[in-house]
């Protein structure tokens, strides 16, 4: 385990010097097939990390969003996010952030969010506590709705039927917030949102995210209540503690 923390910790340390090199920079920025913008830098950076896991570890596999799957039969893969938040980096916001995580015949073994500008690193490894920047952190001990913060990245992530559901939840909230990409779950792990809901991510938006989450005593799932894994629907809900989860899901498995 320690081997793949130096591992996962140096890619790191190189992925932020080569996102420092490029925010708030004049580059080209692409659309890709789905129409969600690309850079330089999210394709840079993800190279740079794979390079460093590829050299210190040839036998395992390797997922990410801008170049795709290497060994897919391997036991151990290593999912990559390099710019989760590319909207947030070309707009010049400091609250995207990078996603690495490491699983074991899939299951989530290590998980980090990274925030290279903002100096902050959330780590989480199964059956441990969470850190951030090395220091031992706690979910809310928020239980109910009426005092729950919940953060979304933005509307646009849900379909008519699922903002609606969306809606009749964040009626129940003391306060609904948007933005904030990655760092959210970040923030969530340290006690200051209680819940995140969110839609239309991708398996390297997530896998990181989990161990993060459980590791600080929180809770994450689908909106149906079942675990996150590679053929889920892209629904999520990140919970302070179990009562407020099973608060959430009452409200959207009944929409």
């Amino acid at each position: 385990m320690n081997e793949f923390l130096s591992t996962a910790n140096e890619a790191l340390e190189h992925s932020r010097v080569t996102i420092n090199r490029y925010f708030r920079q004049r580059i080209e920025v692409k659309n890709k097939a789905d129409e969600s913008p690309v850079t330089i830098a999210d394709q840079t950076t993800e190279a740079k990390m794979r390079a460093i896991i590829s050299g210190r570890h040839p036998e395992h596999g390797i997922l990410g969003e801008e170049h795709g799957m290497e060994q897919s039969d391997a036991r151990f893969q290593w999912v990559i996010d390099p710019i989760d938040g590319t909207k947030s980096f070309i707009s010049g916001m400091p609250t995207f952030g990078t996603l690495l995580g490491l699983t074991d015949h899939g299951s989530a073994m290590i998980g980090v969010i990274d925030m290279p500008i903002l100096d902050e690193r959330w780590i989480g490894v199964a059956n441990q506590i969470t850190t951030h920047n090395g220091q031992h952190c706690q979910t809310s001990n928020v239980r109910s709705l009426s005092k729950a913060i919940l953060y979304c990245t933005e509307p646009d992530m849900f379909n008519c039927d699922q903002f609606k559901c969306f809606e009749k939840l964040t009626a129940k909230v003391q306060l609904r917030r948007f933005g904030g990409d990655c760092y959210n779950y970040g923030l969530l792990a340290s006690g200051h949102i209680d819940l995140v809901v969110e839609g239309s991510l991708q398996y390297y938006d997530i896998m990181a995210l989990i161990p993060v989450i459980e590791g600080a005593g929180g809770v994450i799932t689908d909106w149906q209540g079942n675990s996150l894994n590679k053929n889920w629907d892209g629904l999520v809900i990140a919970a302070a503690t179990p009562e407020l989860h099973k608060e959430a899901l009452d409200i959207m498995m009944k929409t």
